[in-house]
């Protein structure tokens, strides 16, 4: 009986081992990750390919005016819809705004 227990030993030292370097890996991705400078795997790039139109609550982005949301999102009156935004040039990331695309508004692809 003693093999057949040295063997679930090994497999259980194995398990261990291995389990262990899983965590290890993770935590230097995670790492990685919120360093600052992005996703290793996914470089966000300034040029945005997103032919979906834009969700009724949008958040701006870093380098956004609402002139490039509403070219983006087809949506002219963003000021007159959103009137908590008193100045137009007063616009910075994390703003919330609500959207109203015109129908049949073409959109721009950056």
């Amino acid at each position: 009986m003693s093999g057949a227990n040295s063997q679930s030993m090994a497999f259980a030292e194995a398990i261990l081992w291995h389990g262990t370097l899983l965590v290890a890996l993770m935590l230097i991705l995670s790492s990685c990750e919120s360093s600052g400078g992005g996703d290793l795997w996914t470089q966000e790039s300034p040029v945005v390919h997103d032919m979906r139109p834009c969700d009724e609550i949008y958040v701006v982005r870093e380098g956004e005016t609402l002139q490039t949301i509403s070219d983006k999102c087809g949506d002219p009156y963003i000021v007159e819809e959103n009137p908590h935004i008193h100045d137009p040039d007063d616009v910075f990331p994390g703003l919330v705004i609500k959207i109203t695309p015109l129908k049949g508004a073409s959109l721009k692809v950056y």
